[in-house]
């Protein structure tokens, strides 16, 4: 069970982290450039629900794995930093088990 809650956090990870670039780089400079706010609205939504997401399944990894609350806390601030969340894919990788082939 551990595995499946530190892979499924490892995934929305990187998924939030791309929909976070995409608010920043792609729909932001849509609405502030080009005048097509609706960019923001759908991919802000879109980025704020994996955003709940995220959390929902970092404090969901955080209790199974016993995982020092400094880890946690560093996963929560990557996610806030562009690209912050592709710096932590490793860390994550490292509290899934090793599986057997």
């Amino acid at each position: 069970m551990i595995k499946n809650s530190v892979k499924k956090f490892g995934y929305i990870n990187t998924i939030e982290g791309y929909s976070y670039l995409l608010l920043l780089f792609v729909a932001m400079p849509m609405k502030y450039l080009l005048g097509v706010a609706v960019a923001v609205k759908i991919v802000g939504m879109i980025h704020g629900i994996l955003f709940i997401i995220f959390c929902a399944l970092l404090i969901r990894a955080w209790e199974e794995t016993k995982w020092p609350f400094s880890e946690s806390l560093i996963f929560f601030i990557a996610s806030l930093l562009p690209f912050g969340t592709f710096f932590t894919k490793k860390r994550i990788k490292s509290y899934e088990p090793i599986s057997k082939k």
